[in-house]
C-alpha cells in the first residue's frame, strides 16, 4: 500500500515492553504506520504536533502529564488528530474524563489485535469507538440520566439549565475526572463548599449522581 494511503498512528504508552509490543503489532498491518512514540504525556504533545499522526494511541496512566489531560491539549492544538485511549483503567471516573477531554475512542488493552485493527481505521474515519464493555458503561449513565429526565417530567418538573458561572466551573472539573478535594484545590475554596456547588448542580439538573451530572454536561453541551 501506498505510504500516503496508512494511516499514521503515533504512540504514548510509559511501558516499554508494552508500547514496542505495539508497535510490533501495528508494524504488521498493512494500511499502518506508527511514526512515532512517547513514554510519557509531556513529551506526546511536542512530538504529535511534529509528527501530525492521524491517529494517537494513548494510555492514561501516564507520568509528567496524564492521558486524559495530554489528549485535551492534543485535541486543542490539533483538532483533526483522532485520538484513541487505551488502557486498563475501566472505572467511570476515567471514561467520562477521557470523553469529556475529546478522546475519540476508549478501549482496554486486552483488547485483541483485530478489533484494535478496527477501532483505529473507524477513528481515523471520523467515527467514535467504545469497547463493549465501556459503551455498556456509557449506555447506562446515560439511561439513568434519561429516566431522571423523564420522573421529573412526570411529576411536573423541568430542569433547570441556568447554572451559575462558578457552578460551570465546578462542573466543567468534574468532568475531567476531579474529585471534590482536587476541585477544591483547584479553585481554591473549601471542600464542603465544593459540595455545596455539587448538591446544587445536581438539583439544577434533575440527576442523582455526579457521573449523570458528567454525562448529561456532555450530552447537552453544558459545559
Amino acid at each position: 500500500m501506498s505510504e500516503l494511503n496508512k494511516i499514521k498512528i503515533f504512540l504514548v504508552e510509559d511501558h516499554e515492553i508494552t508500547r514496542v509490543g505495539l508497535k510490533l503489532t501495528l508494524d504488521q498491518i498493512d494500511d499502518f504506520e506508527v511514526v512515532g512514540e512517547a513514554a510519557d504525556g509531556q513529551s506526546a504533545l511536542d512530538l504529535v504536533l511534529k509528527a501530525k499522526p492521524d491517529v494517537v494511541l494513548m494510555d492514561i496512566g501516564l507520568p509528567l502529564l496524564d492521558g486524559i489531560n495530554a489528549a485535551k491539549q492534543i485535541k486543542d492544538s490539533c483538532p483533526e488528530t483522532r485520538v484513541i485511549m487505551l488502557t486498563s483503567h475501566e472505572g467511570d471516573r476515567d471514561i467520562f474524563a477521557a470523553l469529556g477531554a475529546g478522546a475519540d475512542g476508549y478501549c482496554l488493552k486486552e483488547v485483541s489485535s483485530t478489533r484494535l485493527a478496527m477501532a483505529i481505521r473507524a477513528v481515523s474515519d471520523g467515527a467514535a469507538w467504545l469497547d463493549p464493555i465501556i459503551a455498556n458503561r456509557v449506555m447506562k449513565a446515560c439511561a439513568q440520566v434519561t429516566t431522571s429526565l423523564r420522573s421529573t417530567e412526570t411529576i411536573g418538573k423541568t430542569y433547570d439549565s441556568s447554572l451559575s458561572q462558578r457552578e460551570i466551573d465546578v462542573l466543567r472539573l468534574v468532568v475531567d475526572g476531579m474529585s471534590n478535594q482536587e476541585i477544591a484545590g483547584r479553585l481554591s475554596l473549601s471542600v464542603e463548599t465544593i459540595k455545596t456547588h455539587m448538591r446544587h448542580i445536581m438539583e439544577k439538573l434533575a440527576v442523582d449522581d455526579r457521573t449523570q451530572a458528567a454525562v448529561k454536561a456532555l450530552r447537552e453541551g453544558l459545559i
